[in-house]
């Protein structure tokens, strides 16, 4: 009998339930990056004003700055994906360690770059003590660098064979080991002193190099570490981090484009004053909590979408960006209607560890950027479903050609409105609402043109043993759906017993 419920939105093959099971892990995983934002903003507000106004900037500066290898690492991923679709299992070894020779060049030269950053944050103008605070967060980060790019190479491998539970517990414990550290070295507990932004730098750094050491360990047991020939493809492969850098850089300078908006807006905001920046800190911190979310949503995107194409698939790719989308404008549309209701709700916790005086001089600015978070949090979605689907595809170069040609009208219109005009806070919050919104078009246009459904980042020969059999499935489920039947299932064959065989041979002779 058939299943009069295998082609529904939530059985049927992408559906739901697929997307679903692969996505929640990396929703826990990404929700645990807000937690140690979260975490660390919270308290470093309780220690002081100007630790909180110091971090968002030299946070910002830093992940511009990392964006570049940290996209390359991540697009691993991508390869991995694509090539499990495939079944070319001794690529993934290979594609991964040269994604870790990537990551410990990368960083290197980040370590290069923390003589530069007192002259670069002098510029932006900020108060000393400020700027100080800022040099100190970033020299910090910048050593715990390596950490941080070798595990997004290893939990990419993981995410692209579709092992995502195994990613969502080492995050969950490296947020674990932050949240301890962060209590521990900001405020001066459990017998350590007070170390304030050095603490929270340092709590962020040992956290992460605790992840990464959590994967390598987990790659070693044998159904990875043989199955994926790691052990074998540890060589260099110039040919491979050529077609590594070729798809994965775009994608890097497009995570670099938005992160230099975003920092550039946050330096310009420090101009208008302490309180201003710190408002901005409070609000994206908030924000986190409906971005990050969808961040782990349009991992588990781009995952469906390279092993579906890896497969030959693209019908099935498109659907699992479909089921996405629904997904994503229902919970960011739940979120923004609380930003708007109850603002208090997320700004508790920061202002239980801070006095009433104080805190209220924050709030009434905070709760306003909140209704600015509420009206593009939804575009947002939208930008990072479909853009995570492109990326999937390896249709990278078009967005790294989109976020270039939108991203510097916004930086120049927010300079000119406060160097020469005079605009305040709101001002640059409505063109960081408006960037994020065209961005959000331009992507749902490209997606529904369906350029990205030829394109593939692996080797061409890699998908060539399976493309007869995948036309044929594509064909098969194509049709189902046009007459609106069910797909049917598979004949399972029991295992003959000795008084069924009995019978048989019993009709055979008489």
């Amino acid at each position: 009998m058939q299943s009069w419920t295998s082609n529904r939105w939530w059985t049927r093959p992408c559906g739901g339930r697929e997307v679903f099971f692969l996505a929640a892990p990396l929703v826990v995983s990404t929700s645990c990056w807000t937690l140690m934002g979260f975490t660390d903003r919270m308290l470093l507000l309780w220690h002081s004003n100007a630790a909180i106004a110091a971090v968002l900037p030299a946070s910002m500066l830093h992940t511009t700055v990392i964006c570049l290898p940290f996209g390359l690492a991540t697009y691993v991923g991508t390869f991995v994906a694509q090539y499990y679709g495939a079944q070319r299992m001794r690529s993934i070894g290979r594609v991964t360690w040269q994604g870790i020779w990537l990551s410990l060049a990368a960083w290197a030269a980040v370590l290069a770059t923390v003589p530069l950053v007192p002259g670069v944050i002098h510029l932006a103008g900020h108060p000393a003590d400020v700027a100080a605070l800022e040099a100190t967060y970033y020299r910090v980060l910048s050593f715990g660098t390596g950490g941080l790019l070798v595990s997004a190479v290893l939990s990419g491998l993981f995410i692209g064979i579709g092992r995502t539970r195994e990613v969502m517990m080492i995050e969950i414990a490296s947020a674990g080991l932050n949240l301890v550290l962060d209590y521990a070295w900001i405020l001066g507990r459990l017998g350590f002193p007070a170390w304030g932004v050095a603490g929270a730098a340092w709590a962020t750094v040992v956290a992460e190099g605790a992840a990464a050491a959590a994967y390598f360990l987990l790659l070693r047991r044998p159904q990875f570490w043989r199955t994926f020939h790691l052990r074998q493809g540890w060589r260099f492969d110039p040919a491979l981090v050529v077609r590594l850098l070729r798809f994965g850089g775009p994608n890097g300078l497009q995570g670099v484009g938005e992160a230099a908006v975003y920092t550039l807006l946050v330096l310009l905001v420090g101009r208008l004053g302490e309180e201003a920046l710190a408002a901005t800190n409070l609000a994206l911190s908030v924000n986190n909590l409906a971005w990050l979310p969808v961040v782990g949503l349009g991992t588990a995107v781009a995952t469906l979408v390279a092993q579906q194409l890896g497969r030959n698939r693209p019908r099935l790719a498109a659907r699992a960006t479909s089921t996405a989308s629904r997904a994503a404008l229902v919970y960011t549309g739940l979120v923004a209607l609380a930003f708007v209701g109850a603002p208090d709700l997320f700004l508790m916790a920061h202002a239980s560890g801070v006095g009433s005086e104080r805190f209220d001089e924050l709030r009434q600015v905070t709760v306003t950027l909140l209704q600015f978070v509420a009206a593009y949090c939804i575009f947002d979605a939208v930008n990072l479903v479909f853009s995570s689907a492109l990326r999937g595809a390896g249709d990278t170069r078009f967005v790294l050609s989109a976020t270039l040609a939108v991203s510097p009208w916004p930086m120049v219109a927010c300079w000119i409105g406060v160097a020469v005009f005079g605009a305040g806070l709101y001002w640059c919050w409505t063109m960081m609402t408006l960037w994020i919104c065209t961005l959000a078009t331009v992507f749902l246009v490209r997606f529904v043109q369906g350029r990205w459904r030829e394109m593939r980042v692996i080797e061409p020969e890699a998908i060539g043993e399976c493309l007869d059999d995948e036309r044929h499935a594509e064909t098969h489920l194509m049709y189902h759906e046009a007459v609106g039947a069910p797909e049917p299932r598979r004949a399972v064959r029991r295992p003959a017993g000795k008084k069924r065989v009995r019978k048989r041979l019993l009709r055979q002779v008489g």
